[in-house]
């Protein structure tokens, strides 16, 4: 079975789901080359006037499979291409021409967050919680978050954010504009589809030159090319394998 899902909902929305219930949507090669190839498919269909993006199962996404660590981790060459396809998810979730709804539950962690950040519009059932567990690891941050978080929280929080990992629920992360809505668990669905209906309803036209001037930011591409140098390095790092261990 994929590890993404996607349908087409009506009004012109197309349903993204991360599939690996089991592992918490956790990312390994697999899902990002699956979640890419969604992304793509949708945003060349003229049929889809807006995305939703959501998570099987208890959780949106718990980050990077540290079970997977090792075969993620070779030579230099091939572990910056795997971070690249990291990043591409976020090149195709900011850059696109598609406004792109999260629906977020149970857990959002490492690149599970930086995809939430990386939404349009982010809405999250109340019982969401969210952390940034790279650094305590020995790796770093992707997803453009070094430039992206300190305009959504100020510089000292994202810095605390970033370093300490500590976790925070879903009426925290409203109140830092992490997010968009919180609604109760049982209204996560419908609100989400709603909203990305209202969205679609939309002139194209607009949306698409909207999502494309705010996106235009010379300051993060450069900022995700230094994440992706500094993930690596962690990626390579023979202590950081002994964290991911230790944590597993």
């Amino acid at each position: 079975m994929s590890t993404v899902l996607s349908h087409d909902l009506e009004g012109g929305v197309r349903q993204i789901t991360l599939n690996r219930p089991e592992r918490l949507n956790a990312i390994l090669p697999e899902l990002l080359e699956d979640l890419i190839a969604a992304l793509d498919r949708a945003a060349a269909d003229e049929s889809v006037r807006a995305i939703l993006l959501t998570g099987a199962g208890r959780a949106f996404c718990a980050g990077d499979d540290l079970k997977d660590f090792a075969a993620q981790v070779g030579e230099a060459p091939a572990t910056r291409a795997y971070v690249e396809r990291i990043q591409d998810v976020t090149r195709r979730l900011t850059l696109g021409d598609k406004p792109v709804v999260g629906a977020i539950r149970g857990w959002a962690v490492g690149g599970g967050l930086e995809w939430v950040i990386n939404c349009d519009l982010a809405i999250a059932a109340e019982g969401t919680r969210f952390f940034f567990p790279e650094v305590s690891w020995g790796l770093f941050v992707t997803g453009g978050v070094t430039s992206l978080l300190p305009r959504l929280v100020g510089l000292q929080k994202a810095r605390e954010l970033i370093l300490f990992g500590e976790r925070f629920d879903a009426r925290q992360a409203l109140d830092w504009k992490l997010l968009w809505q919180v609604v109760p668990d049982e209204e996560l669905m419908p609100t989400a589809l709603a909203t990305a209906r209202r969205i679609a309803a939309l002139p194209p036209g607009p949306v698409r030159a909207l999502k494309r001037i705010l996106a235009r930011d010379p300051t993060m591409q450069a900022a995700m090319d230094l994440e992706t140098d500094a993930t690596v390095e962690g990626f390579l790092d023979p202590e950081t394998a002994k964290r991911v261990a230790a944590f597993g």
